[in-house]
């Protein structure tokens, strides 16, 4: 802890519920960035752009902006053009996420010779027609390329259902296994990582999701944080295929986490 550079950092449950601040979070944020500590956001989230976001947390009182950001609508845009220059690509999610797509060809799910299905977060558009279509160009032998594997998140109405959950059904009937491109993808964490110029034993990676956050950062060599809040829950917790190196109360506890180690 004492050798911590850097702090990555989910946003929804952890600095924010349904975009709100959770209590002390930007006081906490602000004094990361006063002990020079290097900072990056990283998300699931794909309902909104990395411009969106970062316009939602300044306003919020969070010193933050887009470059801070790494969503994992842009680490898919970035793999797909490492991995498959050119593919044709069939986008299921729920928002506006064209932005932190840039130049990855999109076409309609009704569209012939599609190389690649997309999937993001769950929203309405998730229904039996929109999967069904999608599962069809997989049994045509398209890919398939999972933003994030979250089962469900937190909003002010409780738990919701996320993409993971038709993600598991779609693999097992088309007799497929998804292309990971955001949490828990080592990679992802690597690419949070590069432009603060740390490795990762010189970095924390603080969650609400013991696999997806924190663990999964465990396994890539940063050093795990589980925050209470958020999609915290204690039988999940129990239940983890790991232990996480700290828990907290929250985010506004990480300030004072730092300072005993020091």
């Amino acid at each position: 802890m004492a050798s911590v550079r850097a702090v990555l950092i989910d946003i929804d449950g952890v600095l924010t519920v349904s975009w709100e601040p959770l209590p002390g979070t930007v006081a906490a944020l602000r004094e990361l960035r006063e002990a020079g500590l290097g900072v990056a956001l990283v998300t699931n989230t794909t309902s909104r752009t990395r411009a969106s976001i970062a316009s939602a947390l300044a306003r919020a009182g969070f010193p933050v902006s887009a470059q801070d950001i790494l969503t994992a609508p842009a680490a898919t845009a970035a793999y797909l053009a490492d991995r498959w220059p050119g593919a044709r690509c069939t986008l299921l999610n729920s928002g506006d996420i064209a932005e932190d797509l840039a130049g990855v060809t999109l076409v309609g799910a009704e569209a012939e010779g599609v190389d690649v299905v997309l999937l993001g977060g769950a929203g309405p558009e998730f229904g039996y027609a929109e999967l069904n279509r999608v599962f069809g160009h997989l049994q045509r032998g398209a890919r398939l390329v999972a933003m994030h594997r979250n089962l469900y998140w937190r909003t002010d109405d409780g738990l919701q259902l996320d993409a993971g959950a038709f993600l598991a059904g779609l693999e097992k009937a088309a007799r497929t296994e998804a292309e990971v491109t955001g949490k828990p993808s080592p990679a992802f964490f690597e690419a949070a990582l590069s432009p603060l110029g740390v490795g990762a034993g010189e970095a924390l990676m603080v969650g609400d999701d013991i696999e997806s956050d924190v663990l999964a950062a465990q396994r890539a060599g940063l050093t795990g944080v589980l925050v209470k809040t958020g999609k915290y829950l204690p039988q999940t917790h129990r239940a983890a295929s790991g232990t996480p190196h700290h828990v907290i109360g929250s985010f506004a506890d990480l300030p004072g986490l730092l300072r005993s180690a020091q």
